[in-house]
């Protein structure tokens, strides 16, 4: 049979690409050889060495058993141990958790093993009833009060729930718990004060403040008139002027460039 130039070196590629993987294949081997694994060990995954098996730890050049002691498992990379549920650890043991009256079994990994139930929050080492003021609710919460406050209530010093006072022309925030003024209407001092528009002004769009109408330019708390000088025009904003193609701005002139 006839075998054609492209033939021939598709079957040279073929037999340098087996060859390289043979002699990988003999030196990931030698790899081996050379460091015997140790027991309760295994290669590791490309052969250049190897890692102890779950539940054995490395100490110098071999696999140590790690030590579980009552109540406790294997965490999840299996080279160290945990306690299990409703145990605490203590020195190298796990110790069962006392858990307090109005409280259960907890989940969560770095707490005292318990929670506290509906209606309490931990207190010096147990779980206290939670008072719930007026105008107020509970809250399923390991954190803060146990509470919250109604929508236009808010938590004062004395632990209760006040009214917060909300002056004419202000509203409550959708938090509920805080004020802000109309559009109009600035906030000063507990109150919401009108804002001052000066002739040639407007309400800013926020509805804060004031800005000049076109061809005017802020000037302490009035609207001033531009003077264009000639070769000027009103720039974008509209409360100042450039120079027109051709000149530059000198002072309070243009000047040919």
């Amino acid at each position: 049979m006839h075998i054609g130039p492209r033939q021939s070196h598709i079957w040279l590629v073929r037999l340098i690409l087996a060859a390289s993987l043979l002699a990988a294949a003999a030196g990931a081997s030698a790899q081996i050889d050379v460091k015997l694994v140790p027991a309760n060990a295994r290669a590791t995954r490309y052969g250049n060495g190897w890692e102890c098996s779950r539940g054995f730890l490395k100490v110098a050049e071999a696999c140590v058993a790690v030590k579980v002691p009552a109540n406790a498992h294997l965490n999840a990379y299996g080279s160290e141990w945990a306690c299990d549920r409703t145990f605490v650890k203590v020195n190298q043991g796990c110790k069962a958790v006392q858990i307090p009256t109005n409280a259960h079994s907890g989940d969560e990994p770095f707490g005292p093993g318990w929670e506290c139930d509906r209606g309490f929050r931990e207190s010096k080492g147990g779980c206290a009833r939670i008072v719930v003021p007026a105008h107020a609710y509970a809250v399923d919460s390991s954190f803060g009060r146990g509470w919250e406050c109604e929508r236009g209530f808010q938590a004062d010093a004395a632990e209760t729930c006040a009214a917060i006072k909300v002056p004419a022309n202000g509203f409550l925030l959708r938090s509920g718990s805080e004020w802000s003024c109309e559009r109009g209407f600035v906030k000063r001092m507990g109150a919401c004060v009108a804002v001052d528009i000066p002739a040639n002004g407007y309400l800013s769009t926020r509805g804060d403040n004031w800005k000049c109408e076109r061809g005017f330019k802020p000037e302490k708390s009035t609207c001033v008139a531009l003077v264009l000088p000639t070769n000027a025009q009103l720039d974008n904003s509209g409360n100042e002027w450039t120079c027109g193609d051709g000149f530059r701005k000198q002072g309070s002139t243009c000047r040919p460039d």
